[in-house]
């Protein structure tokens, strides 16, 4: 395979020789290496370099940061230097904390998460959201990109609707996917296949678990399953 697929591959691990093996056996495969906030408060910005220099495929920064817009520009100039592709932030923060994050980070790609896919309908009305999820999730994609958001976060099923609010210039990142012989849907509520949601319009979809459940057989396995599944998108 020569061109690299729109996966994002969750790194998810406590280990960090591990995170880095993972990242040897999917290279050259998956366009972005996602490091969460789990793998950032263990390991650091340490972490997040040893990742680094192991590919040439970007790195997502997936802090999902919320706060204070003062707090927010400090945290997000903390994490410059890393120089990460893509920093998450809640959309939900507002127009003002978007745009403290957008400008501490000019370089990176700064990402609006909208509604966390493992919120069911049921779970979005009892935060407290007025509308239902696709509807929350459109309006937050605006606050978000009109202070300055260049990428958005949001479920599979949102992605329709937010395309053509926002336009074609967003990069749109789809978690809650699960390719088809994969039927667990973890902790995720709202899903569909990588496919679909490519089709529907998603830049890049974020994967895990049905790549990195491979490790337990080897890297080779794990190589094997990356290829597998991105050949199902490419």
């Amino acid at each position: 395979m020569n061109t690299k697929a729109p996966v994002v591959l969750a790194v998810d691990t406590p280990d960090l020789a591990t995170a880095i093996e993972w990242v040897k056996a999917t290279q050259g495969l998956v366009s972005v290496y996602k490091l969460g906030l789990e793998f950032f408060l263990t390991f650091g910005h340490d972490g997040v370099r040893a990742i680094a220099n192991e590919t040439d495929s970007d790195i997502f920064l997936d802090l999902k940061l919320h706060d204070i817009p003062h707090t927010v520009s400090g945290a997000a100039r903390a994490i410059s230097a890393l120089r990460p592709k893509y920093l998450t932030v809640h959309a939900s923060g507002g127009s003002s904390m978007v745009a403290a994050a957008v400008e501490a980070v000019p370089s990176t790609f700064v990402t609006g998460v909208t509604i966390l896919t493992s919120l069911s309908e049921s779970d979005v009305t009892g935060i407290g959201f007025k509308d239902n999820a696709l509807d929350s999730a459109v309006g937050l994609s605006r606050v978000a990109v009109a202070a300055g958001a260049r990428a958005i976060v949001c479920s599979p099923l949102e992605i329709l609707a937010i395309r053509q609010s926002v336009g074609p210039e967003i990069t749109i990142i789809t978690p809650g996917v699960r390719p088809a012989e994969f039927s667990s849907s973890d902790d995720q509520a709202r899903t569909m296949t990588p496919r679909e949601a490519i089709d529907r319009g998603a830049d890049l979809v974020v994967i895990g678990r049905p790549i990195t459940s491979a490790w337990s057989e080897g890297a080779s396995a794990m190589r094997e399953r990356t290829e597998l599944i991105c050949a199902q998108i490419l």
